[in-house]
């Protein structure tokens, strides 16, 4: 894998004052896909991980806010549970949401 090839990432963040919250969820919002008001997709080249940290780093006050980004394998294992935030087939930016994160139903939920 180079430093050119997009990999899924999971930004998530509690930030302690409205306004910066407002400034980092805008600022997610243009690089990534909401999950949730505090938990982002954002699908990546390493190479400009950088950028987004100096850009989230700008953006909050590191004495009172958390901000965290995970690196997710290629193809993660999704399971997800309740009502979904995305139709099935929807893509964006050209990334096709994951199975888990669309309308359909988690594997196991049938079963119950």
């Amino acid at each position: 894998m180079t430093l050119r090839t997009k990999r899924p990432h999971l930004a998530c963040y509690d930030i302690s004052d409205p306004k910066r919250l407002s400034r980092v969820h805008r600022y997610l919002k243009k690089i990534g896909i909401p999950l949730q008001y505090s938990v982002f997709l954002l699908h990546i080249e390493p190479i400009k991980l950088g950028r987004i940290i100096a850009g989230l780093d700008r953006l909050i006050d590191p004495r009172e806010d958390d901000v965290r980004i995970y690196p997710l394998p290629q193809r993660p294992d999704w399971q997800w549970w309740g009502k979904p935030n995305w139709m099935d087939g929807i893509v964006l930016s050209g990334v096709t949401l994951p199975e888990g994160l669309t309308g359909a139903r988690f594997k196991d939920e049938e079963s119950h």
